[in-house]
């Protein structure tokens, strides 16, 4: 009866309304910030600079590896394949324009972080949307309501299913990996063996979970991309049909063809949108509680360091995996799922197929688990106070190992419906303080022109 009634809750939240809402906001931004996507250029270079003297805890870099290291998760491969299955071929064109447009939102949220950021007792910078509510709108309450919506959500989608993710990936991949041992005795192990890293990363900070993500994350990015090109070069003939059946069913759907049902236009933007904006985060208000965190002498600068982000979630990297499912013809098989969709694409080159997805899989979900860490304990230090952290930290470490060996479909759909209700103060915040953003981002490229 919990699990029906929270599923229910869940879809209700994650609808369409919500969808477009967040669409919505992604296309009033790109328009408030003047496009702010033309200065793409300007943010990547920027995201491997340094700020010297600026205030901050974190590198710029160290700041977006962070949040790419929670963004960067299961939504890139799985969700990508759950698009697909649900919407068509046409479904990746529109998670990809989500991460265009995404890029403003991103940008957005970044900049009344660090604007409204505060230094704690421990001299440690402290932002993120609950600052921006109550200090840009004078609004603690909804400050309080989003962290709260945080720090539950951060269990789910951020620990426990992503734990629960890599255990069930290897219980299935066993024998392709040459493990023997029974399921329970992988489950504990790896629990155990995650848990270990975690703690070994999460005990030290801000400063720890930065530096080991600005080693993991360009890592695993490079690692699955480069697989995903060689596995498109491995089959260049099919590309430019491949493009063609993605852009032409976006706009016209996509019949039914072998096991495939058929989806309309509507099931297409409607699966694409969707699975695009949970895989990028963008306007769920997560990444700016990182970009607080970065030393800069500007709002501004960090802000378009943190709309690369999404650039590289979704315009690359869930492109990237798009064209390899959709690539594959795969998709039209029947009684397909997310998992056994992927395993069928990438398994055409054989085991460097196997290597790439489960390299990528692995890695990405265990930054997911570090970066939403962070995103966890500075929602509870505002609840709580500072006090309130170190105790946070070693109950994410436990629960690290439960989500490895324990699955309840009532804590995942719980923790879904806590992660869509992070969005609605976030969101409320940005539109609100629109006219801030657009006056911060006028002032920085007239200073700098």
């Amino acid at each position: 009866m919990l699990d029906t009634l929270l599923s229910q809750a869940a879809s209700l939240v994650w609808g369409p309304w919500l969808v477009a809402l967040l669409f919505g906001t992604h296309l009033f931004l790109t328009w408030k910030t003047g496009l702010i996507q033309r200065h793409l250029g300007t943010a990547l270079r920027l995201s491997v600079a340094k700020d010297p003297g600026a205030p901050g805890d974190i590198s710029q870099f160290g700041a977006l590896m962070t949040a790419l290291a929670a963004t960067i998760g299961t939504g890139n491969i799985y969700g990508v394949a759950g698009a697909v299955i649900l919407g068509g071929p046409g479904a990746v064109f529109w998670m990809w324009l989500t991460g265009v447009f995404g890029i403003a939102t991103k940008y957005s949220e970044a900049l009344l972080s660090v604007k409204y950021r505060v230094t704690n007792s421990r001299g440690e910078m402290s932002g993120g949307p609950m600052f921006v509510l109550e200090r840009g709108l004078d609004a603690r309450w909804a400050g309080i309501l989003f962290a709260a919506f945080t720090a539950l959500a951060a269990f789910g989608i951020g620990n426990m299913a992503q734990s629960n993710a890599i255990v069930e990936m290897v219980v299935v991949k066993k024998t392709v990996l040459g493990i023997t041992q029974a399921d329970a005795s992988i489950r504990l192990w790896l629990g155990l063996a995650m848990a270990g890293l975690t703690a070994a990363v999460i005990l030290g900070g801000i400063r720890s979970i930065a530096r080991f993500c600005g080693f993991l994350v360009p890592f695993m990015a490079i690692f699955y991309v480069v697989g995903c090109l060689v596995i498109l070069v491995n089959t260049a003939d099919r590309l430019p049909a491949t493009l063609s059946l993605i852009f032409t069913s976006a706009f016209t759907g996509q019949a039914a063809v072998g096991g495939f049902i058929g989806a309309g236009i509507a099931e297409a933007m409607r699966y694409g949108i969707a699975r695009g904006l949970f895989s990028n985060e963008s306007g769920l208000g997560s990444a700016p509680i990182a970009a607080a965190a970065a030393r800069t002498s500007d709002p501004v600068r960090q802000a378009l360091v943190s709309g690369t982000g999404t650039f590289w979630d979704t315009v690359v990297v869930c492109a990237m995996t798009g064209l390899v499912i959709v690539g594959s013809g795969d998709w039209t098989a029947a009684d397909l799922n997310k998992a056994k969709l992927c395993d069928l694409a990438f398994n055409h080159i054989g085991a460097f197929g196997d290597i790439i997805l489960v390299g990528g899989l692995l890695t990405f979900v265990f930054s997911t688990i570090l970066g939403w860490g962070y995103y966890g304990e500075k929602a509870v230090e505002y609840l709580f106070g500072i006090r309130s952290v170190f105790p946070y930290r070693l109950l994410w470490i436990v629960a690290v190992f439960i989500g490895a060996i324990w699955k309840s479909d009532a804590v995942w759909n719980f923790c879904d419906i806590m992660n869509g209700l992070m969005a609605l103060p976030n969101l409320a915040a940005l539109l609100l303080l629109s006219g801030v953003i657009a006056s911060e981002t006028r002032r920085y490229f007239s200073k700098s022109s």
